[in-house]
């Protein structure tokens, strides 16, 4: 890595740590608290971060970065699909999920009383 490189890492590694405690918290749970108890293992909490930060680092930083890309010759045609549009950081649903934080939720609301 380049020394621009490091330095960019550098300061994503935190934004990127804080994103996930928000959406932790935003689901009423407790990211540290979580890891500390064993529930989530540091280290994959580390490579989701890192994937994260990765991904952000390979964005190109003049222009936006597109996950899909269609050109065409003698017509002049370009189309394309935004990685993220607006840029910043973006974490996958299925990073997400690899920490436990997108579990579904079953609850039941009993319409005629108690079945008991």
């Amino acid at each position: 890595m380049t020394p621009q490189e490091t330095e960019r890492a550098q300061a994503l590694l935190p934004v990127v740590e804080d994103t996930i405690r928000q959406y932790a918290k935003l689901r009423k749970l407790d990211l540290d608290l979580m890891i500390s108890d064993g529930i989530i293992l540091l280290n994959v909490f580390k490579s989701v971060v890192v994937q994260v930060v990765g991904r952000t680092l390979t964005q190109d930083t003049a222009g936006e970065a597109m996950s899909q890309m269609s050109q065409s010759a003698l017509g002049y045609s370009v189309s394309g699909t935004y990685l993220v549009p607006g840029g910043g950081v973006f974490v996958k649903k299925s990073e997400y999920a690899i920490l436990g934080l997108r579990t579904q939720r079953v609850s039941a609301l009993e319409f005629y009383g108690d079945p008991r």
